[in-house]
């Protein structure tokens, strides 16, 4: 079963067994705005949870993304490179950025699910 977590710093990662998805939330494309360019990790590349992983950059600014979880990148969303803005379009869905082969599933835990962010947000 597939579960959804968030990070203080706005990634979302969708956790479906030893596979994490992962990308930026809808909160933090609306705040960059339109995004003009995504930076991909290499497949292959192993990272630990809190590692800058991947870079987006909108008319206002550039972001660091940073990994979720511990990991491999097994899979990178090609499309984002013609299509940046389906980031703004479906942050959570076809705008997902990398997939992991997760090493440290007990790291889920400290992640907020959507009640958890949601209620993170409102503190911002």
């Amino acid at each position: 079963m597939e579960k959804i977590y968030f990070t203080k710093e706005h990634e979302w990662v969708r956790v479906d067994g030893e596979t994490a998805i992962c990308g930026i939330s809808d909160f933090a494309q609306k705040a960059l705005g339109d995004i003009v360019y995504v930076e991909v990790p290499t497949i292959g590349k192993k990272v630990k949870q809190g590692e800058q992983i991947a870079v987006v950059e909108s008319s206002k600014a550039a972001s660091e993304v940073y990994a979720p979880l511990d990991g491999e990148v097994i899979e990178v969303n090609a499309t984002l490179a013609s299509d940046p803005a389906k980031v703004n379009s479906a942050a959570t869905g076809e705008g997902w950025f990398f997939k992991l082969k997760i090493s440290n599933a007990a790291q889920t835990a400290q992640l907020m699910d959507d009640a958890a962010y949601q209620t993170y947000l409102k503190g911002l």
